[in-house]
């Protein structure tokens, strides 16, 4: 995390690799960032303002706030970063964000009744995620309590738990083989994605009509199996081969697939129809009415 101000904008996209979490307050989202390397949360200084204001503007409220501020030589804001997020329209830009101690200087500057329970809220959240650090089986233990509160089967939840625990096994073939940038995973993922369902994750995405919500999160039971079998099946594989860069990282990603496209026209031939569905969760789900303010968990998914 880059210490530049943030008058001068650091250029970085965060992914969900990179820890990126949405957490609600009082039905309001608010976009987090954990970076491992600081130990340390980022949230989006302009979520926070929208909660403390309930401004149907804030980003003006921000700009107005974060110059009188700067006239003033608060180092609140010459302190601060900005990261590309994901916006509400899926698109990621560049948005200022601070530091607990940071935000909780803002808030100062904020007039607002809802002060105290923000502090509250944010200083809960730090000690969830030292909690987590020391046992990090907490981490799924919310995220089954999530999903079960968006109103998933606990079949469907438990083959997700099983599908995360695969991607990461995965992911650290690759890095073992070399593989660090965002976008090489990015594109190891399509191509597995694409040998099993003739689709890479982008295209995928817009059969079921997705926009920025995550993939794994809206596949079925039996789409979600059959990519899982293609990650085991690659990170098998890998581990026998230990290849070596992208492009033997890529064969094996493929050879995965096929295993799962092999499985799923088996399963095809037997149904007599596709299993590849263009629903998504909220076609099939309904979520839990007056469900607490909650995480969504961190998602080891690149569906790009």
């Amino acid at each position: 995390m880059s210490n530049k101000k943030c008058i001068f904008a650091v250029e970085k996209d965060i992914t969900m690799e990179d820890n990126f979490a949405i957490q609600l307050f009082e039905g309001k989202k608010v976009r987090i960032v954990w970076d491992e390397e600081q130990e340390k949360y980022y949230f989006s200084v302009v979520d926070i303002v929208q909660v403390l204001t309930g401004s149907d503007n804030p980003q003006v409220y921000w700009r107005v706030l974060k110059k009188r501020l700067l006239d003033e030589g608060n180092e609140t804001v010459t302190n601060c970063n900005a990261l590309k997020l994901p916006a509400a329209d899926g698109k990621r830009r560049l948005t200022d964000v601070a530091d607990l101690q940071g935000i909780f200087r803002i808030i100062q500057s904020v007039p607002s009744k809802k002060a105290e329970p923000v502090k509250q809220w944010l200083a809960q959240l730090g000690q969830q995620r030292i909690d987590q650090m020391i046992d990090p089986e907490l981490t799924f233990q919310m995220a089954v309590e999530d999903y079960r509160r968006q109103g998933y089967s606990d079949k469907w939840i438990n083959e997700r738990m099983r599908s995360i625990e695969m991607r990461k096994e995965l992911t650290d073939e690759w890095q073992r083989a070399g593989i660090t940038e965002h976008r090489d995973f990015a594109i190891l993922t399509n191509v597995l994605t694409k040998a099993w369902s003739g689709m890479t994750t982008g295209e995928y995405k817009r059969h079921k009509g997705l926009t920025k919500e995550n993939l794994r999160d809206n596949m079925t039971n039996i789409e979600l199996a059959l990519n899982t079998l293609a990650e085991v099946t690659a990170t098998e594989i890998s581990r026998q081969r230990n290849p070596k860069g992208m492009a033997q990282s890529a064969q094996t990603a493929q050879e995965g697939g096929e295993v799962a496209r092999s499985a799923r026209a088996d399963i095809e031939s037997r149904l007599g129809h596709s299993i590849i569905s263009s629903e998504k969760a909220s076609d099939y789900i309904r979520p839990i009415e007056d469900a607490p303010s909650q995480e969504l968990p961190f998602d080891e998914d690149k569906d790009k």
